[in-house]
C-alpha cells in the first residue's frame, strides 16, 4: 500500500488525512508541484522546488522547510513508495485555521507529498493526436490570480475542462483577456511553422512549465527557430503542426481544433523529432 508523507511522518494512502479546518480545503489556499519520476530518477526536482518556493512567496506564505530538506524528503518519498516511473504531487497549503479569511489565523502550513503512478492520455493519443476546442472560460488574469502561480485554486481550469468534456474532447485551448492564446486546461501549448516553433511567453498569464522549458531547449538544440510569442486562434489553425507539453502529458500532438485539421491531420514531424528527444533526455527511448 502507498505510503503520504504528511508534515514529518508517513501514512498508508487510506489513512493519510488533513483537517477540515485547513485553509487548502476551505480556500484552495496553497500551492504545489506536480513532479515525474523516469528510472528511479525525479526530473528537474531543483526547478519544481524553485517554481514551488517562488509560487509560495507570491502568495505570502513560507514553506517551514528549507529547500534542501523539502527536495530530500521528496526524494525519500519516492524511494519508501518504490516509484521506478510515477509522478510526485508536492503540496503546501496555509495550513489549518478558523473559518476566516485571514491567512494570520493559520499558525503553521500543512506539507504532503504523494508517489504514485499516473498516464494522463492513453497511448493512441500519441500516435494519433488529440482534438482540442477553445474553452469560452478564459484563463486567470495575471494580475488576479497568475496563472503564474500554480496554485491550489484551478477551478477556472476545471470549468474549461467541463467544456472540453461536453464537446466529447480531452483537452482545451484556454484564452486571455485580450482573446491571445494562453494555455491548455492543464498543458502548455506550442505552434509549428516549417522550423519555426512558436509557444506564448510567460507575461502572457501562463504557468511557465517545467516540461515546456525543458522542450524548448531541445528544439533550440536541435536547430529550430524557437520563439516565445503572443498567438491568436488564427495561429493555430493555420499551423502546420500543434503540441502539447505538461509534466504528466509529456509531448502530445494535437490533429484538430475547433473542427479546423491541422497541417495533414496527423502528428507532424517535428512533433515527433522533439518527442523522441525528450524521451532520450528522460531515459525512456
Amino acid at each position: 500500500m502507498g505510503k503520504v508523507w504528511i508534515d514529518g511522518k508517513y501514512y498508508d494512502k487510506d489513512e493519510a488525512k488533513i483537517s477540515v479546518f485547513d485553509h487548502g480545503v476551505l480556500y484552495g489556499d496553497g500551492v504545489f508541484e506536480g513532479i515525474r519520476v523516469y528510472n528511479g530518477r525525479i526530473f528537474r526536482l531543483k526547478e519544481h522546488i524553485d517554481r514551488l518556493y517562488d509560487s509560495a512567496k507570491a502568495i505570502w506564505l513560507e514553506i517551514p522547510m528549507s529547500r534542501e530538506a523539502l527536495s530530500a524528503q521528496t526524494e525519500d518519498c519516492v524511494r519508501v513508495n518504490g516509484i521506478s516511473d510515477g509522478y510526485i504531487r508536492l503540496v503546501v497549503t496555509r495550513g489549518r485555521g478558523d473559518l476566516g479569511l485571514d491567512p494570520r489565523k493559520c499558525p503553521r502550513p500543512t506539507i504532503f507529498i504523494i508517489a504514485d503512478t499516473i498516464t494522463l492520455y492513453p497511448k493512441e493519443f500519441y500516435e494519433k493526436g488529440l482534438e482540442l476546442v477553445t474553452a469560452a472560460t478564459p484563463i486567470n488574469h495575471r494580475e488576479n490570480l497568475s496563472p503564474r502561480i500554480k496554485s491550489l485554486n484551478y477551478l477556472a481550469h476545471i470549468l474549461a475542462k467541463i467544456e472540453g468534456i461536453q464537446a466529447g474532447v480531452h483537452e482545451v485551448v484556454m484564452l486571455d483577456f485580450s482573446g491571445h492564446v494562453a494555455e491548455c486546461s492543464g498543458d502548455n501549448i506550442f505552434v509549428v511553422k516549417g522550423r519555426k516553433v512558436r509557444t506564448p511567453p510567460a507575461y502572457a498569464g501562463i504557468l511557465k512549465g517545467i516540461t515546456r522549458d525543458a522542450v524548448m531547449e531541445l528544439a533550440v538544440e536541435a536547430g529550430y527557430d524557437v520563439r516565445e510569442e503572443m498567438m491568436t486562434r488564427y495561429d493555430l489553425y493555420t499551423a502546420d503542426e500543434v503540441f502539447l507539453t505538461g509534466t504528466a502529458a509529456e509531448i502530445i500532438p494535437a490533429v484538430k481544433i475547433d473542427g479546423r485539421v491541422i497541417g495533414t491531420g496527423k502528428p507532424g514531424p517535428v512533433t515527433m523529432d522533439l518527442l523522441a528527444r525528450f524521451r532520450k533526455l528522460v531515459g525512456k527511448a
